[in-house]
């Protein structure tokens, strides 16, 4: 885990004025900085540089140390043009290169010192709902189902969706630049390569055939630079003037067949530094027209940059897909609603009475907090023995929308450690710096379980708590604690696990 920021920690409504996302994509490194206008994003500036990150990752899926200078040479241009924005109006995120790069922390650590912001690495689908919000920004608010296709460097994301809202999210293992790899190496292009790379991708597809052909849509739209590149050359060759039909598709396959090799695609009008990947980009979106039985595709410019500054957006006037994502993990695995709510009033309650000794002052810390609480029996829907291992599991491995793979890693670890025996090896893949604020907010979530016991929920706000460095004392009103002689036990016994991490606590 590289972070223990999650994007904007404004504790106000307030939109900043100038907003920037930056995308760590597989080919591509794109930046966007927009101002807000009511609401709505003017864009004031775009960036990209093709990085093909994807490319520098061996056989053992280790970024080399070439592709990862690559990657900061051009976050370093970026980082000029985001001087005087604030930190929490910037939104970075990596997407398939850095979740399969075994030394992706290596990286975004570096990229975080360049760009003075957190970097998130964000999962497939999580890629696709951000790419769908800005497809959708970017479009009419028309009614009726879309399909959006966004054909990235190593996957490619499949979005349906009505209007702001999305009905099926897909990310599939497969991209231009790991294509370009496989069937079009040193640049050739042959039948046998290109009709190998689509029945790859037609096989890949077979996954999300069904599903996503039963719901249905009334228009197709692509969002990526593959198919940007794609839309443009079918018009210029006057294959189509109405955007990527199917027949258009299949002659402008024949005619890059025909080419033998990408050094010809120059002259075709394909843009140098996308040349190399053109093949395979193609090929992808051969095998989703036939798959899918695509009849025509449009272009949008929107895109998982855009998507990530629309995003932001939502969270600031607290419209955040993350609390809808919480409240659905709840009814899906039947949460003790009412008891989740009183252990989080009971956390909050010691949480605001501690955080500025402890240093937890960012609204970011009691996020954690509260969808730890509300979350923290989830694994009883498996086995209530060790089912704080079972939650922390299911947290850690689910797609869940809004939520990037460190922040899920954070709520786990909470979860993983929230009762039972708590031991440092819980966060031993965090740093110094992240473990500190990490394991208090485990002591306080503890803390509020072990007083909410009795689940009659009595116990949310009866004592005072104050702390320091290494040390915590609870002051119960006169009497309490001969009046409650099972939650004293509990304290007790808790003050000695608290002791195995170094902290003190005392009990009065």
């Amino acid at each position: 885990m590289t972070s223990l920021h999650s994007g904007n920690n404004s504790s106000t409504n307030e939109i900043p004025e100038t907003l920037a996302s930056i995308d760590l994509g597989s080919n591509s490194f794109h930046m966007v900085v927009g101002r807000t206008v009511y609401g709505e994003i003017r864009t004031l500036d775009k960036l990209g540089e093709k990085i093909q990150l994807a490319a520098g990752l061996d056989d053992k899926n280790y970024l080399s140390e070439e592709a990862q200078e690559r990657g900061l040479d051009c976050l370093r241009r970026f980082a000029q043009r985001l001087q005087g924005i604030p930190p929490n109006a910037i939104q970075v995120v990596g997407t398939n290169a850095l979740r399969v790069a075994k030394n992706a922390r290596e990286f975004t650590r570096k990229a975080e010192a360049v760009l003075g912001a957190p970097v998130e690495i964000i999962a497939g689908r999580e890629e696709a709902r951000l790419v769908y919000l800005g497809v959708a920004h970017t479009l009419a608010d028309d009614a009726g189902r879309k399909l959006v296709i966004d054909i990235g460097g190593g996957s490619t994301e499949f979005i349906i969706g009505e209007r702001f809202e999305t009905q099926a999210l897909e990310s599939l293992h497969m991209g231009c630049v790991s294509f370009r790899e496989r069937y079009f190496k040193n640049g050739e292009i042959t039948e046998k390569g290109m009709q190998a790379a689509i029945t790859h991708a037609s096989r890949e597809l077979l996954n999300i055939q069904y599903r996503f052909q039963t719901l249905g849509w009334q228009t197709s739209i692509g969002s990526s630079g593959s198919i940007k590149a794609i839309a443009q050359l079918v018009e210029s060759l006057g294959y189509s003037k109405e955007g990527i039909t199917a027949q258009s598709l299949n002659q402008l396959k024949a005619h890059v067949v025909s080419l033998g090799h990408i050094d010809q695609l120059h002259d075709m009008g394909v843009k140098k530094d996308r040349i190399s990947i053109f093949p395979s980009g193609l090929a992808i979106l051969c095998a989703c027209f036939e798959v899918l039985a695509i009849d025509i595709m449009t272009f949008a410019d929107g895109a998982l940059r855009e998507g990530l500054l629309y995003d932001m957006i939502g969270r600031i006037q607290h419209e955040d897909v993350r609390e809808r994502t919480i409240s659905a993990l709840q009814e899906r695995y039947r949460v003790d609603t009412p008891h989740a709510q009183t252990v989080e009033r009971t956390a909050m309650y010691a949480f605001r009475q501690v955080q500025h000794y402890w240093g937890l002052n960012a609204d970011f810390f009691a996020d954690l907090l509260r969808w730890s609480s509300r979350l923290h029996e989830i694994g009883l829907a498996i086995s209530h023995t060790q089912y704080h291992k079972h939650g922390a599991y299911l947290i850690k491995y689910s797609d869940l929308s809004g939520f990037s793979n460190q922040l899920q890693q954070a709520i786990a670890s909470l979860i993983r450690s929230h009762r039972r025996k708590l031991s440092a090896d819980i966060f031993s893949g965090y740093s110094d710096e992240q473990t500190t604020p990490l394991l208090r907010l485990s002591i306080l979530l503890r803390l509020a379980v072990t007083l909410n016991r009795s689940r009659d929920g009595s116990q949310s706000t009866t004592f005072k708590i104050d702390a320091n460095s290494d040390t915590l004392s609870l002051e119960f009103e006169p009497g309490w604690l001969k009046q409650h002689p099972l939650t004293r036990a509990d304290l007790e016994s808790e003050a000695e696990q608290l002791k195995a991490v170094g902290y003190t606590l005392s009990i009065s």
